[in-house]
């Protein structure tokens, strides 16, 4: 990926995620899609210093897949894909059905 087109992702990655952030506000978990973003969300208790109680990780590919509703919450977990730990970690419905 060139510089441009990382740029571009990162973009699109950081604008997903503040839209998730707006419907969950919060600091109880970090959604983290790296090397592009991590925002934190969903109301519950802050975590100040350190890993989070809650963290779920993606790649950007599986970001877009469930935003448009290609990918189910409980397919990307069973596939791998989503990687989800701590209380309040399923963000299922944060996104559409399929």
């Amino acid at each position: 990926m060139n510089a441009s087109n990382r740029d571009g992702m990162r973009r699109q990655v950081r604008d997903a995620l503040d839209a998730l952030a707006r419907r969950a506000p919060g600091h109880a978990v970090e959604l983290r899609v790296p090397p592009f973003a991590a925002v934190q969300l969903v109301e519950g208790p802050r975590h100040t210093r350190g890993t989070p109680g809650a963290v779920v990780e993606m790649d950007a590919g599986t970001l877009f897949a469930l935003l448009d509703g290609t990918l189910t919450w409980d397919a990307g977990i069973h596939a791998g894909r989503i990687h989800a730990s701590g209380e309040r970690s399923n963000l299922s419905h944060l996104f559409p059905p399929r």
